[in-house]
């Protein structure tokens, strides 16, 4: 058997390796008809509430760092503008 012959079988039966865990997988039946949440078991009913405002406050949370982080570079930018002023202010001086 030669090496390009054994370069596609392999390609072959990895193909069919991989595609057979997807065939095995069958959808499960779908719900016949409406059911509305109140009359679902506890364990499949999701509130929403909770959810929600846990996502507002990662996302304020998540401002507040950011909008943090900017005031303390601008910050740092400040002192170095102010420190590169005096320098320039004092070979000025100098001469």
């Amino acid at each position: 058997m030669t090496m390009r012959m054994r370069r596609v079988l392999i390609a072959i039966g990895s193909m069919v390796l991989l595609a057979a865990p997807v065939l095995a997988f069958q959808p499960s039946a779908g719900q016949g008809q409406f059911v509305p949440i109140d009359q679902l078991p506890p364990a499949d009913q999701l509130p929403a509430a909770p959810l929600l405002i846990t996502a507002y406050a990662f996302v304020w949370a998540v401002l507040m760092f950011y909008l943090w982080s900017i005031w303390r570079r601008l910050g740092k930018v400040e002192v170095d503008m102010r420190a590169l002023e005096q320098r320039s202010a004092n070979r000025n001086r100098a001469r």
